[in-house]
């Protein structure tokens, strides 16, 4: 896979900054039109119903700019340095910015997780399975938050940590970190899949935990409620077919209720460093990896199913809800080709009319 030209890698930041194209509508357009250049070139024919908003080349060269002088690298799914971990999702973040040492995200990489308000002993606990993890030649990886994240990272800043950002890799969140972002920022690596100066909102965060459990060959979670935002990165883990692993804690103590129901529900057991790199010694590479990487699809001859499409937008709409459905369930209940339905899906989240969740799911929106 070699690196993309100066053009190509500008044509891939025009187009997922272009305002309504996120992941799941970026690999369609590049399945559909083959190229970034020429699904840009398309997309006044696609966005009808909200305003266009493509990033000029001026824009886009100005971002390349300051990444360059801040020493952040913008790495493409399609890239060879892309972590390949990463790469086997479906789909992949396409760009990716990394401030740091990228290579740490192609070394054995596990996440550790937990609740913010996270007790002593978890955070204890958090600190020596970090530690040993990292002596034993894995990189750590984790979101900068408060508690659990940050003592995991604190314990694993020599010997390899990823911290990964809903904002842009220069948006330091929380404040109260911000000795430890300096600190992994020198010895370790800081990800993000957001533009520089871009601050994240509440629903940045599961594309984070994505991007967190889509780095690891397993998750560990310490101490999480029940309504835990740390149990929608486990989900992810699982989707990914990634290990999930918890440490079991007291049933008096709420910050622990999640983790436990993740034990009732199969997830691994964990009390050790070494626990943990057991369960990781058993995985096989391939196993772990996707058939695809979602820009590979045939090409779809949109114009020679123009008239399909057209005739299969309100069967598709009138499936659709505002609870968020797997695509697969739409197309068999549609009983549509699934490029058919693809397009329509597509057509609808460049124009604002459903969301799409960062595992695919689709809802009214």
């Amino acid at each position: 896979m070699p690196e993309l030209s100066f053009t190509e890698r500008r044509d891939w930041l025009r187009l997922i900054r272009t305002r309504n194209v996120g992941p799941v509508a970026f690999r369609d357009l590049i399945n559909r039109y083959g190229d970034a250049a020429t699904a840009i070139d398309a997309l006044p024919s696609l966005i009808r119903k909200k305003p266009l908003s493509v990033p000029t080349n001026e824009q886009v060269d100005r971002e390349m700019m300051y990444s360059d002088q801040m020493g952040v690298r913008l790495i493409c799914a399609v890239e060879p340095d892309f972590p390949r971990y990463l790469r086997a999702l479906d789909p992949p973040p396409p760009v990716i910015s990394v401030l740091g040492d990228a290579s740490l995200l192609n070394k054995p990489c596990v996440a550790i997780i937990g609740s913010r308000n996270a007790s002593a002993i978890g955070q204890r606990f958090a600190g020596t399975l970090a530690g040993e993890l990292g002596r034993a030649g894995q990189t750590v990886v984790s979101g900068l938050a408060r508690g659990i994240d940050a003592a995991a990272h604190a314990a694993s800043i020599e010997t390899g940590t990823a911290a990964v950002l809903g904002g842009g890799v220069d948006h330091i969140y929380p404040r109260d970190n911000t000795d430890l972002y300096h600190a992994i920022r020198e010895n370790g690596a800081i990800v993000s899949e957001s533009p520089l100066g871009y601050r994240a909102t509440a629903r940045d965060f599961p594309r984070r935990n994505r991007i967190i459990s889509g780095l690891s060959r397993g998750v560990v979670v310490i101490e999480a409620a029940e309504r835990s935002g740390t149990l929608i990165t486990a989900r992810y883990a699982l989707e990914q077919n990634r290990e999930v692993m918890a440490a079991p804690g007291s049933p008096l103590d709420p910050r622990t209720k999640g983790c436990n129901r993740l034990i009732r529900q199969g997830a691994h057991l964990i009390e050790s460093a070494e626990d943990v790199l057991n369960i990781l010694s058993g995985l096989r590479t391939l196993e772990m990896e996707e058939p695809r990487n979602g820009f590979d699809a045939p090409r779809f001859d949109v114009q020679a199913a123009a008239a399909d499409i057209r005739k299969a937008g309100p069967v598709i709409r009138a499936l659709l809800s505002p609870t968020p459905t797997p695509r697969d369930d739409i197309v068999r209940a549609s009983g549509l080709p699934t490029p058919i339905v693809n397009a329509v899906l597509l057509e609808m989240d460049l124009n604002g009319e459903i969301v799409v969740e960062p595992d695919g799911r689709v809802a009214l929106g």
